[in-house]
């Protein structure tokens, strides 16, 4: 029995998410699908490092596999890329790995960046890959109220209301906002988070960015540690996995 760590990217936009489920294609069916066009007796499962959401993108999600039919790291990588046309996932690097080697178990810390497209015109190859905010936005403003959510924290303001996590107590390793023309990008790194968590927070920096909230009232929505002062959702279109630290 080999173990393999896959590296992958995917546009999330035709799936329910990564975990397989009955109410729709997931990523993570997807692959576990291809696997059986190369290795047909073998039941493969596919264990990713975390969970993505629905529409929900990634650049750098990592999962592992366990295969009894003997095969190259390199000859893997092109199995599944072959059968997993015509799928909008793409399997960037494979190596093989220790069996102590577990995708979800062994991260240090996830990586995430929220993608906002700040401009009045409309969206043409960028729909569904960011999220058009028309108002113009003080990313200065955001990079600030970003600040009082770095550290570790109760964010029950910030948590999904069917979120399964155990605490709602997480350590934001950093959380920055940049601007790149007409992007505005946010940041975000930890060793795990909450579901909808950076969605939440991205919603409610938006806020601040549009100048209808200041960075106290993001700190004083987190203090309060109620759900029901999260500022705003944000959808999930411009929201990627990018990395995984081992």
């Amino acid at each position: 029995m080999q173990r393999f760590k896959l590296t992958i990217e995917y546009d999330g936009r035709p799936y329910v998410g990564w975990q397989r489920q009955e109410n729709g294609p997931s990523v993570q069916a997807a692959l576990e699908d291809a696997c059986k066009g190369f290795a047909p007796n073998e039941d493969v499962k596919v264990m990713g490092s975390g969970r993505t959401d629905a529409g929900v993108h990634a650049t750098g999600q990592v999962a592992h596999l366990d295969l009894e039919r003997p095969m190259t790291a390199d000859a893997l990588q092109g199995a599944l890329n072959y059968h997993l046309r015509p799928n909008p996932v793409a399997v960037v690097a494979v190596e093989l790995v220790d069996e102590e080697f577990h995708a979800r178990f062994s991260a240090l810390k996830r990586h995430y960046t929220y993608k906002i497209l700040n401009r009045r015109a409309p969206a043409s190859f960028q729909r569904g890959l960011m999220w058009q905010v028309k108002t113009p936005l003080d990313h200065e403003a955001m990079h600030e109220a970003a600040q009082h959510l770095v550290g570790q924290h109760d964010f029950t303001t910030f948590r999904h209301a069917h979120c399964q996590a155990k605490s709602p107590v997480k350590t934001m390793d950093y959380l920055t906002v940049e601007r790149f023309g007409e992007e505005v990008h946010i940041h975000a790194g930890a060793r795990s988070f909450l579901h909808h968590q950076i969605r939440s927070i991205t919603g409610t920096l938006k806020l601040v960015g549009e100048g209808n909230w200041t960075p106290a009232d993001v700190k004083a929505a987190l203090e309060a540690r109620d759900r029901t002062r999260l500022g705003l959702n944000a959808p999930p279109d411009g929201l990627y996995f990018r990395k995984v630290e081992f």
